[in-house]
């Protein structure tokens, strides 16, 4: 850990300030969501529809909405985005922790998916933009406090839900509203690289920007080739607890094995990813570490297909072992791939924008990939249904590993052939010759 903050205080105040910031926007995130279905189902007794309606209106608001807030990132600045953002939170977080209409509910479920859309790209376009050359590492830096978030929020969350679903709302809360104020004081306003550039021609409009970034056939191949490690790490939330579940059970073994997936997944980003990332930069291009990620994050659904060979004993340590030993061997590895690939994806988004509107690209990428994330889920949740009806449990397995090594294989022909690198800057980005 010391050696974590030394890293840190290497950097420019700004991007010390924005790693801090995604800790703490995870931190309160993650200590109110995760209960957010109980509480909706059970202390306000709503129908299931409700509750997936009212969970399913926060991601499509901010996967809709990505795009929207990129955009804006780069006409009106970054810290203005991200400012707007922490407020909406604040408010969709009060208000979901004080009302019980179900119109006030969605409205505030709404907000906190917006908010998202709008600090997430102008935060990574920031960060790209102040660190310069040394963005992979900064993006390996900014990994570890985004998963340092993600492991405490929870943590926080069930000790003030047990106390009161309204208490963690709330605080909350007061945790966007305080880091609003340190954002507002402390975080100089930055515009993309390319503003000055922008500036000095008339301005683009809005479709005409997108006519253009839709145009960036790179870009785009590289965005559907990378939907496969969202959908592959997803899977920690969704396919491998409810593995552990179906062997274990539900009761203590079977909750204490489904947490494990997380603090496995956590714990070895935050000891491990700076470490990674220093190695792979030290001995391979980007597309080939981003084809390594991908690669290792199909490989770890191999035991969980080798497991579907061995018998399931009728109890005991066995059956725990059968449980718990595959899918935390496949969170492991899912973790690894995301320590490989994360910040090479992100220096790959800003080198195939050629630094130009580099919050919009940041924006649709995020769109892509969470329409991808949406549809792959489908895919996997009827693979899972397909496998408990006709008893072929390696099913899922057998398509999330396909499906790593597909992708792996889509980025290895993209680095091959030349289609990662960044392409040549415009004329108006060009120094003119000097006499």
């Amino acid at each position: 850990m010391k050696s974590i903050l030394v890293q840190m205080r290497s950097y420019e105040h700004s991007v010390q300030l924005l790693m801090v910031n995604q800790f703490t926007i995870n931190l309160g995130f993650y200590m109110l969501m995760p209960y957010l279905a109980q509480h909706l189902s059970g202390s306000l007794g709503l129908a299931g529809w409700i509750v997936g309606l009212v969970l399913g209106v926060r991601n499509f608001s901010q996967q809709g909405m990505f795009l929207i807030g990129g955009t804006l990132a780069d006409r009106f600045g970054y810290k203005p985005m991200i400012i707007a953002g922490l407020a909406l939170r604040i408010v969709g977080f009060a208000t979901l922790g004080l009302v019980d209409s179900v119109p006030a509910l969605i409205a505030a479920s709404a907000a906190t998916g917006l908010a998202g859309a709008l600090f997430n790209p102008a935060t990574r376009a920031y960060l790209a933009a102040d660190a310069g050359e040394r963005r992979v590492e900064a993006f390996a830096l900014f990994n570890v406090f985004y998963q340092a978030g993600i492991l405490l929020g929870p943590l926080v969350g069930m000790v003030l839900t047990g106390v009161d679903f309204r208490i963690t709302c709330l605080v909350a809360a007061a945790i966007f509203a305080l880091l609003s104020i340190v954002q507002i004081r402390a975080l100089p306003a930055r515009r993309g690289n390319d503003a000055k550039a922008r500036a000095e021609v008339p301005r683009e409009s809005v479709l005409t920007q997108w006519r253009g970034i839709l145009a960036n056939r790179p870009f785009l191949l590289f965005s559907v080739a990378m939907i496969g490690s969202y959908v592959l790490t997803f899977q920690v939330y969704l396919a491998l607890p409810l593995e552990v579940r179906r062997l274990g059970g539900d009761g203590t073994f079977g909750t204490g094995a489904a947490a494990m997936l997380f603090a496995v997944s956590g714990l070895s980003t935050i000891l491990f990813q700076t470490k990674v990332t220093a190695w792979c930069k030290a001995r391979t291009e980007p597309g080939r570490a981003l084809t390594w990620g991908l690669l290792a994050m199909g490989t770890a659904f191999i035991p969980l297909l080798i497991a579907t060979a061995v018998p399931v004993p009728d109890g005991g340590a066995g059956l725990w072992l059968l449980a718990a030993v595959p899918s935390t061997l496949a969170a492991l590895l899912l973790a690894l791939g995301t320590m490989i690939a994360y910040p090479f994806e992100m220096d790959t988004i800003v080198r195939l924008s050629g630094d130009q509107l580099v919050a919009t690209h940041y924006g649709l990428y995020n769109t892509i990939c969470g329409i991808g994330i949406a549809l792959g889920n489908l895919g996997i949740g009827a693979a899972l249904d397909a496998a408990r009806a006709s008893g072929m449990s390696a099913l899922p397995w057998a398509a999330l590993a396909a499906l790593g090594f597909a992708c792996s294989t889509a980025l290895y022909v993209l680095h091959r052939t030349g289609r990662l690198k960044q392409p040549p800057l415009p004329e108006t980005q060009k120094q003119p010759a000097t006499a």
